[in-house]
């Protein structure tokens, strides 16, 4: 199913009064086999993945891989997968680690376009080629507003790169999130309580400082997002 974009603002006021389940249940009705889901599975990740997989375990979850995440997270994929009973696509760069370090050197060390460029090839790209190849027209996100800045401002409902993106649980609070996992039995990510905030690539990931802003605490310093939730970014050379 389509939605008309003028429609979207009406979609999400109805979606303001309903619970995250009730989100996801009236995405799946709505959108059926086109609807999928993400997980980097992070700190939070097996909230939405319960929610989700309590209203339909049909619901493709994307995984994308960028080669570089922290063991613990890893072992927490595994350990979900087998908890929730079920198997992630997997996604990962056309290039390998290696091959992105021969060529590029370490894009992350490279600033802001270095990030960016180092974000599309690892995150963006598979992403977009898993939605591509998966036939989806609507993706389920657990992005919230107390996560940064740029997530505070956004709706349940909008659409990205033709895509229908749904955020169920975007009114949560950190409280509620947390308490979600215990109260549902399912476990906590290995590094819960070593100082992370969020989780991503080890190599530009760091614990949080109450000093600063949590965004500088992902991808270099350069903000919490890496553009899968941002429009493609301009002006890039990503050849080989």
């Amino acid at each position: 199913m389509s939605i008309d974009d003028k429609a979207i603002p009406g979609i999400n006021n109805e979606l303001i009064s309903r619970s995250a389940e009730e989100r996801i249940a009236w995405a799946w009705k709505e959108f059926g086999t086109g609807l999928v889901l993400s997980t980097s599975f992070g700190l939070q990740s097996g909230v939405m993945l319960d929610l989700t997989l309590r209203v339909s375990s049909e619901i493709p979850v994307i995984f994308v891989d960028t080669g570089y995440l922290f063991p613990e997270t890893y072992q927490y994929a595994n350990r979900l997968q087998e908890k929730l009973s079920f198997k992630s696509h997997f996604y990962s760069a056309k290039m390998s680690p290696a091959y992105q370090e021969e060529s590029f050197g370490k894009l992350w060390e490279q600033g802001k376009e270095g990030m960016k460029k180092y974000n599309f090839i690892n995150k963006k790209e598979p992403m977009e080629r898993a939605l591509q190849e998966l036939g989806a027209t609507a993706w389920l996100s657990g992005l919230r507003r107390t996560q940064s800045e740029d997530r505070g401002k956004r709706p349940f409902i909008e659409k990205q790169d033709n895509v229908i993106k749904i955020y169920p649980i975007l009114d949560w609070d950190d409280r509620k999130t947390y308490k979600h996992l215990p109260d549902n039995k399912i476990p906590y990510h290995p590094l819960e309580g070593m100082g992370y905030s969020s989780l991503g690539d080890y190599h530009s990931t760091e614990k949080y400082d109450p000093s600063k802003s949590s965004d500088v605490s992902r991808h270099g310093g350069h903000g919490r997002e890496c553009g899968l939730h941002l429009d493609l970014p301009e002006g890039l050379d990503f050849s080989v």
